[in-house]
């Protein structure tokens, strides 16, 4: 993505936060909104929202709010989902076909393109869009496809050989699902997705 890199992950996600807040008021044909409606309609902060956009420049006109259109455009190009990003996934078992036959996951800028399975029984079945392929196919997938987002849902003892194979044939962006934490490479950024994680937050606000 070509943010600058001092963006944090924070921001980022809460950059997605308004971009579907205002793509929903698109839908409601809303031309125009101030930050404090925007906080209000969808339980936001307003002094955050001016916060996170003053970062990117100014956006919106004192008096008249922000335009929502041209804010939504902006922030979809702040977000690099301008263009269309493929994917690769790499374990179809059952959270890999899940991921593969996403809407979110297969829709606007993103296309699950390939994925890989070193089960021979999966191999050659269709899932969504592709036919299952062996791993050592990656390289020959991402050139072929022009994949530059690679998803583990393997198990954790083969999440690093996955990894890495993803990064040689030419990754750039790494959605992980295992438990196994990777080891950074230049050029490559890796997001560790752990529900368990979440759900220990709320088992914590449950109380014992």
């Amino acid at each position: 993505m070509p943010n600058t890199p001092e963006v944090s992950s924070l921001t980022l996600n809460r950059l997605s936060i308004y971009l579907r807040s205002l793509r929903q008021l698109e839908e409601e044909r809303v031309a125009t909104i101030s930050s404090q409606e925007l906080a209000h309609r969808f339980h936001l902060s307003a002094t955050q929202i001016r916060k996170d956009l003053a970062q990117f420049g100014e956006f919106g006109i004192r008096g008249v709010g922000y335009d929502v259109a041209q804010l939504a455009l902006r922030l979809s190009r702040l977000l690099g989902l301008e263009r269309r990003h493929a994917i690769v996934i790499c374990g179809i078992g059952n959270l890999g076909r899940a991921l593969a036959e996403y809407w979110g996951f297969n829709h606007g800028p993103f296309a699950v393109v390939a994925g890989v399975d070193q089960d021979p029984r999966k191999i050659g079945k269709r899932v969504g869009t592709f036919v299952i392929a062996a791993p050592d196919e990656i390289e020959r997938l991402v050139r072929e496809t022009g994949a530059e987002i690679g998803v583990l849902t393997v198990p954790p003892s083969a999440a690093r050989e996955s990894y890495l194979a993803l990064v040689d044939a030419g990754i750039r962006a790494v959605l992980n699902f295992t438990l196994q934490r990777l080891e950074p490479r230049p050029g490559v950024r890796v997001k560790n997705v752990d529900l368990r994680i979440n759900l220990e937050e709320l088992a914590f606000h449950l109380g014992g």
